[in-house]
């Protein structure tokens, strides 16, 4: 009797974790429904600093790029992983998507002590040619020019750099 019922309980949580794992594939897959995906649009632009941008069709090494906002508190909590990437290798782009007018996300940045290569995407443009409908987000381009990763939401810069490691192989 003892173990039937420890079976049962088992199984029980073998189903949670299971619906658990199906519910948050299910989200992902919702939110990664419209982004890109194959080649990597194109992207271009004048950063912030005023520097001009063109992600290259096929990058020297794997290139991260970065949505966020000034108005969103998940973007905040990851800007430091995102400016310590940056910090370690020019192949990183951002783009502050309908965070005001330049002048506005540069106050914030200062304000904020971040230094990051930044487009500004006040009109949503950049971002509906991505697909992003929400932020933060992170696409990893590989050499190929494709797109390798997605990722919606919060990532540790651990993880970022484990994902550029891998679309460099």
């Amino acid at each position: 009797m003892a173990s039937e019922n420890r079976t049962k309980k088992w199984r029980g949580y073998a189903i949670n974790l299971l619906l658990f794992v199906l519910v948050v594939a299910g989200i992902r897959f919702w939110q990664q429904r419209d982004m890109a995906s194959g080649q990597a649009p194109s992207l271009q632009g004048v950063t912030l600093s005023g520097q001009p941008y063109i992600l290259p069709a096929h990058p020297r090494s794997p290139v991260l790029v970065h949505f966020w906002a000034t108005w969103c508190p998940v973007c905040r909590t990851e800007q430091g992983s995102i400016a310590a990437i940056a910090h370690d290798d020019p192949a990183v782009i951002t783009i502050a998507m309908q965070s005001g007018k330049p002048e506005e996300v540069v106050k914030y940045m200062r304000e904020q002590g971040i230094a990051f290569p930044v487009l500004n995407d006040p009109d949503g443009s950049i971002a509906r040619a991505w697909g992003v409908h929400a932020v933060p987000v992170s696409f990893i381009i590989s050499p190929d020019g494709s797109v390798r990763f997605v990722e919606v939401g919060y990532t540790t810069e651990i993880g970022l750099r484990i994902r550029r490691w891998l679309a460099a192989i």
